[in-house]
């Protein structure tokens, strides 16, 4: 497990803010929200993301039978605060087996999510021009959600990206059926909004997309 911030969009190292540039620099991608280290999920960790961030921290809530928070991470630093999270978690898969699923939220040109898809980013593209239908919807904090297909991802995962709250919504399961998850009336909660109740969430190993997507 790294313990230094990284590139959102390649996981590169990157430069702190310096006497030549006053923001964090990856030598290929430029300006970055530095990607923080991964956090091993716990309820403390995800506490940590939650009151640091800018954006929403998305989770399937309540968690679908059997599945597990495993893990967080965080694009930003303590100036900016979180400009990007990706929240992990596993479980039963729809058609048998282990499905994983990590839902990001970010701003406009981050690439975190691009990264975790495994498409040339940083944001999803045309799969989201005016006038091609969604694929599904999700409940996001509330409110109906447009979520498309995007194409030209691996074929081991399946990657869906739409907007809430302004930002952008990705969310990739693996393995590919395991995006049937998609079509079952997902209901997503902005942990920023949520209660006492996040004090039970059930914990399970860290997941090994948020290492290597």
């Amino acid at each position: 497990m790294r313990g230094e911030p990284s590139c959102p969009k390649c996981g590169g190292r990157v430069r702190a803010p310096g006497l030549f540039a006053d923001s964090w620099q990856c030598d290929v991608h430029g300006t970055v929200h530095p990607l923080q280290p991964v956090i091993p999920p716990s309820v403390e960790a995800l506490q940590v993301v939650v009151h640091r961030t800018q954006v929403p921290v998305w989770m399937p809530w309540p968690l679908p039978v059997g599945w597990l928070f495993t893990g967080v991470v965080c694009a930003g630093d303590d100036r900016s605060g979180g400009r990007a999270t990706a929240v992990a978690c596993s479980g039963p898969a729809p058609l048998g087996g282990v499905g994983e699923l990590v839902l990001v939220a970010e701003e406009l040109g981050v690439g975190l999510g691009a990264r975790y898809a495994g498409i040339d980013g940083p944001d999803p593209g045309p799969s989201m021009s005016a006038g091609k239908p969604a694929q599904t919807k999700v409940l996001a904090a509330g409110r109906p959600t447009a979520m498309w297909h995007v194409p030209g991802a691996p074929d081991d995962r399946a990657v869906f990206a739409g907007e809430a709250r302004g930002l952008w919504l990705w969310a990739i399961a693996w393995p590919e059926q395991s995006g049937l998850l998609m079509y079952d009336e997902m209901v997503l909660t902005d942990l920023r909004d949520a209660g006492a109740e996040v004090d039970l969430l059930p914990c399970g190993a860290l997941s090994p997309r948020l290492l290597m997507p």
